[in-house]
């Protein structure tokens, strides 16, 4: 048997690989534009169909999948079947072919036929198994792309990759073949047998999704105290976890304690085309967006009378202005997802919308003196959360904020908090412990907070106060 599969081996290699390059438009849509579309669209499909309505997206874009796709014989290729009957239980038996640039609506009508197609394979051969198979739902799991690549479809980014090896596994093999012949996999019976086979859908489970799962979460100021601990609390409900933050590496190692296919990425949130090309990358690695917890701030100190123009105003940049960089460019990709504006979009009970989530802190509230930089750009926080939540509400975007205080953070640290303790005549100990509960708040608190507004489905314009009690920060 070795020495077959060795003869195979060699028979392929000598294989001449013929490639017949297909013609691009002149401006294909970019795939952080196309995927977040395409997740809208499956949305979508999902609900009509009555499938989960969120799902994963992984774009696979190397020089295999490339060479795929960008072949005018994709058509013909994507409709012969898979490489290996149990893949079929991963990828459908077939991939969704779009075109290079294709619209929203050529999008949603290439997923209605697809569908449709599904439905028909699936009257057609249950018929012929005796009738007593159950469909599984219709969507494609691989979609091929001229100009982009293939990309794999899941309910997370672990099975969407996953799918995506397949889909590099199938054009390897689709290439060998056509080298020396012709691609030709088992019939539609065959692939159907191996599809609902008892034994192959045990393979993929059926255990409970936790609560946040196929949803993506972006973090700002990802690796400081609270944003990593936001970040695992997050991924701890089975979310997909992105973190942007000013220091690139310690965004990656804060990204990597949530998980191998969590995000790290550097960026100036003070930089609006920083911004939009980090979340630009969000979309390449999972496809869209979901929540976004814009966390970065900073405290510039001084009496408000002498405070120099240069530290309000970069108060103002990094506590105001970049979370409106961020807010604005979460919600383009929400317009995207939701098809606004391109004739196909979605009625306001089938949007996916999203969530913004701010870290406001109580100086909003109950400013403290010689924090007026700090708390006159979070005031300014604060009125740009009730903006967003009142202009967006029916767009199913919710908006909400934290208001906390004392967290030992970037904001206080050691240095800070040995100061202000001193300053008060306290121990450290007593003064991290100063609110009526008289227990110190700690930053996994505040993260826990931001999960529970993340869960609240009915809920927007609401400021969650983490303090440990402060009369003074109480909203009211």
């Amino acid at each position: 048997m070795i020495e077959l599969v060795a003869l195979a081996e060699a028979r392929l290699e000598q294989g001449e690989r013929s490639l017949h390059a297909i013609a691009m438009p002149e401006r294909p849509t970019p795939a952080a534009a196309l995927l977040p579309q395409l997740r809208g669209a499956l949305s979508r499909a999902a609900e009509a169909s009555g499938a989960r309505r969120r799902w994963i997206l992984t774009l696979r874009d190397t020089p295999l999948t490339r060479a795929v796709v960008d072949d005018q014989r994709l058509a013909d290729w994507v409709s012969r079947g898979v490489a290996t009957p149990d893949h079929v239980i991963r990828t459908k038996a077939r991939p969704l072919l779009l075109a290079a640039a294709a619209s929203p609506t050529a999008i949603e009508a290439a997923l209605e036929a697809y569908v449709a197609e599904y439905c028909d394979y699936f009257q057609r051969q249950n018929a012929r198994a005796g009738g007593h198979k159950t469909m599984l739902d219709p969507l494609p799991r691989l979609i091929a792309v001229p100009g982009l690549g293939l990309i794999g479809v899941g309910k997370s980014a672990a099975e969407a990759s996953v799918t995506a090896d397949i889909g590099e596994a199938w054009a390897s093999t689709l290439l060998a073949a056509e080298s020396i012949g012709r691609f030709a996999p088992v019939g539609e019976d065959d692939t159907f047998d191996m599809e609902y086979w008892s034994l192959e859908q045990a393979k993929l489970g059926k255990g409970t999704e936790k609560p946040l799962a196929r949803q993506v979460v972006l973090v700002t100021g990802g690796a400081g105290a609270i944003g990593a601990a936001t970040a695992r609390a997050f991924a701890a409900q089975g979310a997909e976890l992105a973190l942007l933050d000013l220091d690139g590496e310690a965004a990656r190692a804060a990204a990597a304690a949530c998980g191998p296919r969590a995000l790290g990425l550097a960026c100036d949130v003070t930089d609006g085309q920083q911004v939009r090309d980090a979340l630009d990358r969000v979309c390449e690695h999972f496809g869209g967006l979901d929540v976004v917890v814009s966390n970065a701030g900073a405290a510039w100190t001084g009496a408000i009378a002498s405070l120099p123009d240069t530290d309000l105003r970069a108060a103002f940049e990094l506590n105001f202005f970049a979370h409106q960089a961020v807010a604005q460019a979460a919600v383009a990709i929400w317009r995207l997802q939701d098809g606004a504006g391109a004739g196909s979009g979605a009625q306001p009970g089938e949007r996916l919308g999203g969530q913004l989530l701010f870290n406001v802190s109580k100086q909003a509230l109950n400013p403290g003196p010689n924090f007026g930089a700090y708390g006159l750009s979070k005031a300014a926080l604060l009125a740009l959360v009730r903006q967003y939540a009142l202009e967006e509400g029916e767009n199913a975007i919710r908006v909400n904020a934290i208001n906390a205080d004392r967290i030992r953070s970037g904001l206080l640290d050691g240095t800070m908090i040995r100061e202000r303790a001193a300053a008060r005549g306290v121990s450290e100990e007593i003064y991290m412990a100063g609110n009526l509960l008289g227990q110190e708040v700690l930053a996994s608190d505040v993260a826990e907070a931001f999960v529970a507004l993340a869960l609240l489905q009915r809920s927007t314009g609401a400021v969650l106060t983490v303090d440990g009690g402060n009369v003074a920060a109480m909203v009211r």
